[in-house]
Order: structure tokens, then sequence, then C-alpha cells
């Protein structure tokens, strides 16, 4: 999965071979028109605001793809914000310069706000917000399974027979993961599921950047009773290519989407052992509701001239009940709570976690 998705010269990101859109393989909330991004901005704004209007407010937004998330909101600021705009700087991390180079020409108007990194380890210490969006399902997994009368894990590794790729299984390849599977609840005899140790290492980095404020990761997946339900007994990897689902990973390498969803409870136990707080969780329909509850007397008039973009994100049976928005935090009292998730359940309920 990271040499199909990631690989400098074949990969299905790294390349730029990824389309998004009505024309590419897949939507997403960015594609769908500006109001993800302008109604985005009333949250950074308000963390602002929670965080005393600092002098210097980062965005670290990771998985830019073409920069027009990053475009959209500095755009709406510049509208709708000038004052938070004053405070706004916004760094991209992309280690990839074909992705850099669209998203330099892309915020070409904002290029006095706008810094680029290749790493996470490589930025500096800040302050603020860092945000993703549909970054964590496609970090790479690895497959384990256990069935065939005998109740020991095994990994499904790929191989090559015949001149195909195929999938053979052998013992788990790390300690990480002999330890990640038997955390696992009570699973079915029969059972297949993924395991993706880059999304702790990935929180670790995070942990050690952030010195105030906030973590806002957008993207589907479940909790984790409902991601090790008995009924989800082959996993959740899933193949896409023009807005249709494949079912092997192995066909086509490097010209597909590869996705698996995200187990949330166990991220946010990760991000708790790191320091962080865990401070929401929605999905995308309740996450809309807030927001355009408290900001409709500002972007009221823009929200209703793209009716049609609202509703395909927060109807439920569009894409309202597709995305979960998980608010972690760092240094920000408690009470201060954010309008996007003023609608939300308590997110330790919400994630099986204990209580408090």
């Amino acid at each position: 999965m990271e040499q199909a998705l990631y690989h400098p010269q074949h990969g299905y990101y790294s390349s730029g071979r990824c389309v998004v859109g009505r024309r590419g393989d897949y939507f997403t909330n960015v594609s769908v028109g500006p109001v993800f991004a302008t109604l985005l901005t009333m949250q950074f704004q308000q963390m602002w605001e929670n965080l005393g209007t600092p002098a210097l407010f980062t965005i670290v937004e990771q998985g830019a793809h073409s920069g027009q998330f990053a475009a959209d909101v500095l755009h709406a600021a510049t509208q709708t914000a000038p004052e938070f705009l004053k405070s706004l700087r916004y760094c991209i991390v992309e280690p990839f310069p074909v992705l850099a180079e669209r998203q330099r020409e892309m915020l070409r108007d904002f290029e006095r706000h706008v810094s680029w990194c290749d790493s996470l380890e490589n930025i500096e210490p800040f302050e603020g917000v860092h945000f993703s969006n549909e970054l964590l399902d496609a970090m790479p997994v690895h497959l384990v399974r256990r069935g065939g009368g005998s109740s020991r894990w095994r990994e499904r590794y790929v191989a090559e027979a015949a001149g195909t790729f195929v999938f053979e299984e052998g013992p788990l390849s790390s300690d990480v993961l002999r330890e990640a599977v038997a955390q696992l609840p009570e699973l079915p005899p029969e059972y297949s599921t993924e395991i993706r140790p880059a999304a702790n290492d990935w929180m670790h980095s995070i942990a050690k950047k952030l010195v105030r404020g906030y973590l806002l990761a957008v993207d589907y997946g479940y909790p984790r009773r409902e991601h090790y339900a008995p009924h989800r007994s082959s996993g959740t990897l899933q193949c896409y290519s023009r807005h249709q689902r494949h079912e092997s990973p192995l066909v086509r390498v490097g010209e597909v989407d590869i996705t698996a969803h995200v187990d949330w409870t166990t991220l946010v136990e990760r991000a708790t052992n790191e320091g962080l707080d865990l401070t929401g969780f929605t999905d995308q329909h309740h996450f809309f509701t807030g927001l355009i509850s408290d900001f409709a007397g500002q972007v009221g008039a823009f929200i209703e001239s793209e009716r049609r973009q609202l509703q395909m994100l927060a109807n439920p049976t569009l894409l309202g009940r597709t995305f979960d928005f998980l608010l972690l935090s760092r240094g920000v009292p408690v009470a201060r709570r954010l309008s996007g998730w003023k609608f939300g359940r308590d997110p330790r309920v919400t994630l099986g976690l204990p209580a408090a």
C-alpha cells in the first residue's frame, strides 16, 4: 500500500496521478465546493479566539493535495475575518515535489501567508491547529487474518506468482503488530482486519510539535466496537477508480486509490498517551449544524447562495454521516467549547472509552 500510493515515481498520490471530483476517481468534501472551507474558516477563527487571539496562529495542513482547501480558507478569511487573517500563517506539509508545485500555483495570490515543509519532523513547534482531511484512511495498513481452524493471527503479504501479484500468509512481521492483535476485542474465529501503526507514529510526531492548540482530523471510520464488529469480518480495505469500487489492491497498482477506515478509539488512546486531550467527536452533519447555528449571521448570505453544496456536505443521506470530525487539544480550557461540536455526544461515550 505504501509503494502503490507513495512511491516517488509510480505512486498514485505522489506521482500526481490522483484526480478528485466528478471527472476523477472519487469525491472529497473539498471537491464539492468552497462551502466546506468557508465554514471551517469560521471554526479556525473560533479556535484562534479560544487561544486568546495570539499574534501568530498557524494552520498546519497535511494531505493538502492540490492546495484547494488552503486557497478557499485564505479567501474566506480575506472576505469575512480580516483580523484573524493578520495572525494567520498557513504551513503545508508536502513531501512530494509534483504536488508542492501544484499547491504553489494554486496559492500564488496568498504567498505571504503560506509556507511549505517536507515532513512533520521539520516543522517548527507551533500554536494553532493541525488539520487533515482524508489523510488517515490513506496511511498504509498491514492486513492480518485468522481462520482455517487456527486461532493464531497471520499477516497477509504481497508476493509474485506467474507474473502477477498475489497474497500469501506468514507470521506477523513485528512486535507492534503482535501487541496490536493482542488488544483486539473478542472476534469470530474467521476474521480479517487491518492494523495501522503509521497512525501511531503520526500522532507522536504531531504531539511533539503542537505547543498549544488543536488537532482536527476529518475522515471516515468507526469507534472500536463498530470497527471490529462481527459482520465486518473481511475488514475495511477498499480500492476506488473513476467512482467505482474495486475488490483487489493488487490490480492496476499505482493507478487506483487504496483506503481503509480509521479505528478512532485506538487513535484517541494513542493521542492521550502523547499528552493530548480528547475534546470532541461528531459526524459531519452535526458538525455543520453546530457551525451554522452560531455563524449564520456571518456567512448566511454565502451559505444561501451555495445551498446545494451545503446539502451535499451536511445531509445525512449524502456525506453528512460519511465523515467524522475528531478534535484533540493541548493547553486549551475544556470549558471553551467549539461550535462544530456543540451538538455532539460525549466523545468518550461515543468512542467506548472510560469516563475521564
